[in-house]
């Protein structure tokens, strides 16, 4: 025998090593992406009544923040279904608070705060460092979830699906 032909079967084990080694480094980085959560920005957020609330003071709880505009229709639609996510979950230990964006004019968000009886704390980021903060958000709505930790669970980008945000928060709360 040639020895061209003398080491498949040799071959064949290392490929099969390999293989094996490629598919258990490639489901850990995935497991560890998956496990690994983002600690929310230590930031402190201006709400509208003049109080001043800490993500630090919020430890404890789950936390939705939403960032939005009054000039934003997919924001002013969604609103209702936030009141409502909030008004179902707040006594199991949910927060909320609603980030107007930096172009958002402050009497704007005021007025429509104060006609929709918004029941959270509604925040103004006149500099836009709050949205910085949070990964630079420049589009709205974008809602996070932040869990009792202070770790962001989840972030929704546009109107978010609300039977799965329930679910999630459900599983938040419990934990």
């Amino acid at each position: 025998m040639d020895a061209a032909h003398s080491n498949p079967p040799r071959n064949r084990t290392w490929i099969k090593i390999l293989g094996t080694l490629v598919i258990a480094v490639l489901a850990t980085i995935g497991y560890l992406s998956l496990s690994s959560q983002k600690a929310a920005p230590e930031v402190t957020f201006n709400a509208i009544t003049g109080q001043q609330v800490s993500m630090q003071s919020l430890r404890g709880k789950v936390v939705m923040v939403n960032f939005w505009a009054t000039s934003c229709t997919t924001c002013v639609k969604e609103m209702p279904q936030m009141v409502q996510t909030y008004q179902k979950y707040k006594d199991k230990g949910l927060d909320f608070v609603a980030v107007a964006m930096s172009y958002d004019p402050p009497n704007y968000v005021l007025n429509y705060a104060q006609t929709r009886n918004l029941p959270f704390h509604v925040a103004l980021d006149t500099k836009g460092d709050v949205a910085k903060s949070f990964d630079d958000v420049k589009l709205t709505p974008t809602t996070y979830v932040i869990d009792k930790k202070g770790n962001i669970i989840k972030r929704y980008v546009g109107e978010p699906d609300f039977a799965a945000l329930h679910q999630l928060l459900e599983k938040a709360l419990a934990a």
